[in-house]
């Protein structure tokens, strides 16, 4: 039996952090829960965007936000 359930998985690089929709899968194997391949390449894809810089591709794999420091 094979089920699936949306969340969301943060990807923190830098000042930014990346929201990325993906789906778990859950299966009655000793692996589950796991993501598709698909969604493994576009949380790199979104980190990789970041680390260089490239906030516009970033943004149009996920949605992006700029971290600010709180003074205490």
């Amino acid at each position: 039996m094979m089920k699936t359930r949306k969340q969301k998985k943060l990807v923190h690089e830098g000042n930014y952090v990346a929201e990325i929709d993906v789906e778990y899968i859950y299966t009655d194997t000793g692996w589950s829960p796991y993501i598709s391949l698909q969604d493994a390449y576009k949380m790199d894809d979104v980190r990789d965007a970041l680390r260089k810089g490239d906030v516009v591709r970033a943004a149009s794999l996920a949605r992006v936000y700029t971290l600010t420091p709180v003074a205490v």
